[in-house]
């Protein structure tokens, strides 16, 4: 490659993919970076935690501090339906074909090569640039991200802005920037009665249908209308189970399950009164436990996000959406310590079978994130 060459971001991509790193493995994937990195002057700390690897590199030491934020592990492939092996790193027409080269080892590959287009030539410019890479994004997320900037805050590393490369455009390369994410919460209610046989009603108390009519209750209107940059919150009932056998036995429990998917005018604290109030309404016996994926989160239009916006005008020709579709990212876990945006490839094929990349969008790709990196040091 000549001296004038933009670096390439295919072949890290493909010696990434051909790591079959399906959560929790790592299978040599974080290595790979790692010799990728040390070169242009990275300094890398392997973290694990649990059976998780992680890899926090950083470039200089002072301010203002950039960090890329990512994953190396994958879905599984599944059993059926791929053309090529899904951890070959098969090029075929022109499209690089691979479990991860969507979501998201191709989108690191893009940075590394975005980066070492901008460090060659500007190699004397102020502050930092790091990259927080995990291996647990796409599990349960419990010793990846999260561990990490635990860990950086320790040492004050924590820094002043941060880009996620998930695969967040839609149709074509820049066309949307996450500037937040809705929370994600679920609710598993236990609603007791009393058991008895179904010619005798009026010696039980059916769960079934005061369960229902919680139901209704919490399903029969709009929960909110949505907000300046979130749409509607969304309550979805995605289990009920009574496990009754029999046909004429009214049971003695009844069971739901809800996701709930919000926007910034709620916290899981909130919603989960909202829950406790429609089955007391009902005046139901009950018991309910509640997980929460993450809160909701906005980064608001500022410098950060202008710069972004700046990168892609200049670097692919038309101007984002700001947008906080989807489900959850680790972004919602870097959200608690600094502003925290995301920006990548054509989600089209993430977590399909044959999902793809074009190689020219990869190499677009690299060329946008060294042009997110002249507009956030500038």
């Amino acid at each position: 490659m000549s001296r004038n060459a933009p670096a390439d971001p295919l072949p890290l991509a493909q010696a990434l993919i051909r790591c079959p790193s399906v959560t929790p493995a790592d299978a040599g994937a974080l290595a790979v970076l790692e010799a990728a990195l040390q070169p242009l002057g990275f300094t890398c700390h392997r973290l694990r935690f649990g059976e998780i690897e992680n890899l926090y590199a950083r470039h200089g030491t002072g301010g203002p501090h950039f960090c890329y934020a990512g994953h190396t592990d994958v879905v599984p492939p599944g059993e059926q339906g791929w053309a090529e092996s899904p951890f070959s790193g098969a090029v075929k027409d022109g499209v690089l074909y691979g479990r991860g080269a969507c979501d998201m080892k191709g989108g690191i590959a893009a940075f590394v090569a975005g980066l070492t287009d901008y460090l060659a030539a500007n190699g004397d410019r102020p502050g930092s640039i790091s990259l927080l890479i995990t291996g647990d994004e796409e599990g349960p997320a419990k010793d990846g991200t999260i561990k990490v900037l635990e860990w950086m805050a320790e040492r004050g590393e924590i820094p002043d802005m941060a880009l996620v490369g998930e695969p967040t455009s839609k149709v074509a390369l820049g066309d949307i920037v996450k500037v937040g994410r809705r929370g994600s919460m679920t609710a598993y209610i236990t609603l007791y009665g009393t058991q008895g046989h179904s010619a005798y009603p009026q010696r039980a108390d059916n769960p079934i249908h005061r369960l229902v009519r919680v139901l209704h209750r919490l399903t029969a209107q709009p929960i909110d209308q949505g907000s300046e940059f979130f749409e509607a919150t969304t309550l979805q009932v995605t289990g009920f189970d009574v496990g009754n056998t029999a046909n004429n036995v009214i049971p003695a429990e009844a069971r739901a399950m809800l996701n709930i998917r919000f926007n910034d005018l709620h916290s899981s604290a909130s919603l989960t009164e909202h829950l406790h109030a429609a089955l007391q309404a009902e005046e139901a016996r009950y018991d309910m436990r509640v997980e929460v994926s993450g809160e909701s989160f906005l980064t608001s239009p500022g410098p950060f996000v202008e710069a972004l916006k700046r990168a892609v005008e200049r670097s692919a020709g038309r101007t984002p959406s700001l947008d906080t579709g989807g489900g959850t990212s680790d972004a919602r876990f870097i959200a608690r310590y600094c502003p925290v945006a995301e920006l990548g490839a054509v989600g089209a094929t993430m977590h399909k079978v044959n999902e793809s990349v074009p190689v020219a969008e990869l190499r677009d790709l690299a060329a946008l994130y060294r042009t997110v990196l002249e507009e956030v040091f500038a």
